[in-house]
């Protein structure tokens, strides 16, 4: 609002409420206003105040041809300075304001406003705005709210006859933005599909202005001006001034002319290492003797900024080339899922390239309240789209669901990359539905890659989710030796997909940098939101879960054991069996260059009962980590027996087996009592339903190996059988003659038919190409309301087909044309989901040729 202050000398007795119209035109520092009132002033004298308290004075100018005597007009003269508004002339920028009012949030932010408004005698009866001690600063959290810039800032008075065209002026600016061109070549930013200049920062890049004459930089000055937001501040890096110099600091803003010709010159461009990152606005201004000449407002001029992997400087430097194409610029990776047992991979379209999903990365963090001036920092930005990610307390990106209802969405298992759900929610600002942790994960890798942070999909086998964070897992069976699913709360997925993002930690001792995980499932709250990391992995290894984001959390999903408690007749807590090696068997991610699975436990962990990892046991105690060893309690391990149990790989619909196998190391007859649970499960490894009971004694020769096994029928399981046909077995087995209590439990997935694609025809960017998807129902039953999913990071975007039935053992045939616009090695992906049969999946590498 701005603010007037005004007295009035009246004449008259008159005392009736005067109006005033309030007209701001132009920008030659003039303001009139139009006053209409019903008496006939003698004098009227007004002191125009702003809010920053700078007078200024009306004069009045005769009524020209008006026929009513009580319309009087006042003509503002004179021009507002910035130093006496601001008071410091670099730390704002501005070497001079336009001749026009300006608004409270622009004179403490430096934005014009040009406004019209109303003016009213005010009375003492009317009810004045309450005072507050403290400046109220506007937020300034969004990329895409922009301020109003002048064209012209005049130093003071501007005489008749200025005429602009007398000085330099900029007729045009050429971005070099074409993916073909230097620009995005050497930044590596040529895959994006986006028209505008994409550069990361901390690196040169060029652009060309053309002048209304040749440039003199004897008496010409010009600059550039980057503005990033509504509310630019130098001092917040959202106001950018370049000078131009002879020379460019390694990582520091400046400018450079590296090439004169006729009206035209060339500036190599230097952005800051550690600069916001983001979508800014580009102005170049001209110095004359009466103000500032600007650039009008040129959208083809925008520059996004990216962090920067191959500069020394930044802080997601990451110095292995073949690294650097793997974590940052490709755009298809692997999911590994599954279980420890039976491995399973699919692939997953990063897609950080396709169109507008860059802007709707950036959406993320303006949704995610991030202050722009934040946003140079890759700990900040990890560690608020871990939470807008998920939904659960901003409606972020994605609504998860375990519970198999997937009516009014997608069901997990049915997307196949991260790009319709970005689109989607980019266009309605709602959870899209729905999402588990390898969707998270996926989609979360695509916003760190698209921003340019190396990032990775990471997965952790048998990963436990600790309720009490203890490192323990308590199973309680029963007096049968049974594990007694109502007291049992803690799970072992079998299972669980987050994010590795490589930065430096500033925050932490050195050594702590690197990898660092971030995990957008909700699981856990952190400082009262639903997020995760970034957590450093060397400090999870080596027990410092001192140190922030949540290590702790991390620390207890790859090191906790399970613990099989029985409830004694006295109402104590007698442990039966520990397992140290159970959780956080194996932790993968995909080979650098290739398909393949690369291990990456040794970064998490040392070995099992190693000296250092006692040590880092001790020292994640010593730090707060609670964790109850074997020493603690009257626990004897069992050593007469030892107990094994295996399952036989199966397809979908078939019967298999399950072998339990006994070894008696003794000279001791031994008779065991074996019980065998089998359950349905989610791959968190909660229980639907017990689908299997199974029992029998078993009797043991001394020093004697028995083999043990149980028939498990398809027709046993299909009814029940959840989306990724997941089994949990439990197995006990009490030694009558001892007591001693056995336990073991083992998770199992059905294999599931693969999806076949073909393609047809020559396979050449810009021509039209056949892709063909198959499947058999392998099934006994119809498949109903099938729905097929298919895509191709620069060969064709996601395209979908409805199909009402697939008759049992019958072949589906669906034929697509498209033309493939990025030549190189391409990979199509493929997912069939519906209510009986989901999980299913395809993939082809194909090669486009160039044209």
């Amino acid at each position: 609002m701005v603010i007037f202050q005004y007295s009035t000398d009246i004449t008259k007795t008159s005392r009736e409420n005067c109006n005033y119209r309030l007209d701001l035109e132009g920008h030659k520092g003039k303001m009139r206003l139009q006053m209409r009132t019903t008496v006939k002033s003698s004098r009227v004298l007004f002191t125009c105040l702003v809010k920053v308290g700078l007078p200024m004075i009306m004069s009045k100018e005769k009524n020209r041809g008006r026929k009513s005597s009580n319309s009087l007009e006042y003509v503002l003269e004179g021009c507002l300075n910035a130093e006496s508004v601001h008071g410091n002339e670099a730390e704002h920028g501005r070497a001079g304001l336009e001749g026009s009012i300006w608004s409270h949030e622009a004179a403490i932010r430096s934005g014009l406003v040009h406004a019209k408004g109303r003016m009213t005698e005010t009375t003492d009866k009317e009810k004045k705005p309450p005072l507050n001690g403290r400046r109220a600063l506007p937020s300034n959290n969004s990329n895409d709210e922009e301020n109003e810039v002048p064209e012209m800032e005049a130093f003071g008075l501007i005489p008749r006859g200025f005429n602009p065209k007398d000085y330099l002026r900029v007729v045009d600016i050429h971005m070099f933005k074409e993916p073909h061109e230097i620009n995005k070549q050497q930044h590596h930013t040529d895959k994006y599909y986006n028209p505008k200049l994409i550069v990361r920062r901390g690196q040169p890049f060029q652009i060309q202005i053309d002048f209304n004459r040749p440039y003199r930089p004897e008496t010409d000055q010009f600059w550039l001006e980057y503005l990033i937001g509504r509310y630019p501040q130098q001092n917040k890096g959202t106001y950018i001034p370049i000078l131009v110099r002879d020379v460019l600091k390694p990582g520091e803003w400046g400018a450079k002319i590296t090439h004169r010709e006729n009206n035209s010159i060339r500036l190599s461009i230097m952005s800051s290492a550690t600069c916001i990152i983001g979508k800014f606005r580009l102005y170049v201004a001209v110095w004359t003797p009466f103000g500032i000449l600007r650039t009008q407002r040129n959208s083809a001029t925008d520059t996004y900024i990216l962090f920067n992997p191959w500069c020394q400087q930044d802080a997601v430097y990451l110095d292995d080339e073949r690294e650097r194409e793997e974590y940052v610029l490709n755009d298809v990776g692997i999911v590994f899922h599954g279980n420890i047992n039976e491995i399973k991979l699919r692939s997953w379209s990063y897609g950080q390239f396709e169109e507008n999903i860059l802007d709707a990365c950036l959406f993320l963090m303006d949704k995610a309240e991030l202050e722009l001036s934040g946003r140079g920092n890759p700990i900040k930005i990890c560690r608020v789209a871990s939470a807008v990610i998920n939904s659960r307390d901003d409606n972020g990106v994605i609504a998860g669901s375990w519970d198999n209802t997937y009516t009014y969405g997608v069901p997990p298992s049915a997307w196949t990359g991260s790009v319709d759900i970005l689109l989607e929610y980019y266009s309605s600002k709602q959870p899209v539905r729905y999402g588990q942790c390898w969707v998270f994960a996926g989609v979360f890798n695509t916003f760190l890659r698209c921003l340019g942070i190396p990032a990775r999909l990471v997965t952790n086998y048998s990963s436990a989710h600790d309720n009490n964070a203890n490192l323990q897992l308590d199973f309680f069976l029963d007096d049968e030796g049974k594990v007694d699913t109502k007291l049992t709360k803690d799970s072992v997925w079998n299972y669980h997909c987050w994010n590795e993002a490589w930065m430096t930690r500033p925050d932490l001792p050195v050594g702590f940098g690197g990898w660092q995980v971030v995990d957008g499932t909700p699981q856990e709250t952190s400082d009262g939101m639903y997020r995760c990391g970034p957590a450093s992995v060397q400090a999870i290894k080596h027990g410092h879960v001192c140190f922030q984001f949540d290590a702790p959390f991390v620390y207890a999903e790859v090191n906790s054991d399970i613990v099989y408690l029985r409830r004694a007749k006295n109402g104590t807590q007698v442990i039966e069996n520990i397992d140290t090696t159970h959780v956080g068997q194996l932790i993968v991610t995909k080979e650098v260059g290739r398909d393949g699975m690369m291990e990456i436990t040794e970064e998490y962990k040392f070995q099992e009962g190693s000296k250092e990892e006692r040590l880092a046991l001790e020292t994640a105690v010593m730090y707060g980590v609670k964790k109850q060893t074997i020493q603690d309690t009257s626990y004897q391990p069992q050593t007469d027996v030892d107990m094994e149990f295996q399952v036989q790989k199966a397809v979908l619909g078939s019967d298999f087996k399950v072998t339990i196998t006994f070894r008696n190391k003794t000279h001791n007859n031994y008779t065991v009592t074996t019980y065998l649970s089998g359950n349905i499960v989610f791959y968190t490894g909660v229980t639907k339903n017990e689908f299997k009971k199974h029992s029998f004694s078993a009797k043991l020769e001394p020093y004697s190996t028995g083999a043990f096994d149980v028939v498990i029928k398809s027709s046993e399981y299909l009814s029940d059988l959840l989306d990724q046909a997941s089994f949990h077995f439990f197995v006990t087995a009490r030694i009558n003659e001892t007591g001693k209590i056995l336990a073991i439990q083992k998770a199992t997935v059905l294999e599931i038919p693969a999806l076949r694609i073909k393609t047809q025809g020559a396979m050449v960017a810009g021509k039209e190409m056949s892709v063909t998807v198959e499947f058999t129902n392998p099934l006994k039953q119809t498949l109903e309301n099938v729905t097929l999913r298919l895509e191709g990071p620069g060969v064709l975007r996601t395209m979908k087909k409805e199909f009402r039935q697939i008759p049992a053992n019958s072949t589906l045939v669906w034929e697509v044309k498209c033309i493939p616009n990025r030549p190189g090695l391409r990979k199509l992906i493929a997912s069939l989901n519906c209510d009986a049969l989901r999980h299913v999946y395809g993939e082809l590498n194909v090669q486009i040729q160039k044209p």
